[in-house]
Parts: structure tokens; sequence; C-alpha cells
């Protein structure tokens, strides 16, 4: 089990999940229909989704108000996030940031991703990248 799993308030479950499952390719782990629950997996990387307002418990600091997540991006590898943006493109799911190669510096180093960002139908970001290695930084 993952040590982080987010779990995001959505406005409409079958909608999320027709662009988390269908739409980008996350599998469902396991769902709660009666609590409009689902735990969805992609590659490892884990997400849960709860209908808003869905019977059961719900955290909430704040009223929720669109876009949802204001300030949070996901940051999740791919096997091959080229096919990935191909796929959520074919879709026509809201891309946020196209396809890109960017290198990001941590000391002496930097290292890459070629990436993208996809808005979810409540407006939660999430960058999907793959991994380009490093090379020494270019300070």
């Amino acid at each position: 089990m993952s040590r982080l799993i987010p779990e995001l308030d959505v406005s409409d479950l079958d909608r999320s999940l027709a662009f988390y499952v269908d739409g980008v390719g996350f599998s469902v782990l396991y769902d709660r229909p009666e609590e409009r629950f689902a735990f969805l997996d992609l590659d490892g990387a884990r997400l849960m989704l709860e209908e808003a307002a869905g019977p059961g418990r719900r955290f909430r600091s704040a009223p929720l108000e669109r876009p949802y997540g204001r300030g949070v991006n996901f940051q999740i590898e791919a096997a091959n996030v080229d096919a990935l943006h191909q796929r959520v493109r074919k879709a026509g799911f809201e891309i946020v940031v196209p396809i890109e190669e960017r290198w990001y510096r941590r000391d002496e180093i930097e290292s890459g991703n070629r990436q993208f960002v996809v808005a979810d139908p409540d407006g939660y970001l999430l960058r999907f990248f793959s991994d380009l290695g490093q090379r020494p930084a270019s300070r």
C-alpha cells in the first residue's frame, strides 16, 4: 500500500470514473457504490474518489467551489506519457499544459520529465510524466 493516497471529492462520481477509467486508463481496485466511493490504480499510482454530496462521512475544512483542488497538481508517473497524452487528447479532455520536456535542478544535477497536464472534470490538475533521466545542472 502506498504511504500517500489522495482522496478527491468529486461532483459526479460517474462522470469522474468516465474520465479516470475510460479516458485515462485507471482501473477500479474496489468501490463502495452505496457510499459513492471508488479506489483507483494506474500502474501503482492510486487515488480515491468520492462524490461530494454522497452519503457517509466527508472531511472538509471549507465549502467546495470549482475548480476543486486549487493550488495542487498531482504528479503521476506514466510508463508511456506520449501514448497517454494521445489517449487523453482523443478523448477531448482539457489539456492545461501540452506535452513538453522539462528539467528540474536539484543541487548539481537536473532531472528530466517528459510531461503534460490535464484537468479532470472538477478541475483537479494531473501532471503525467515519464522520466528522462539526469544530467549535470546547467547553471
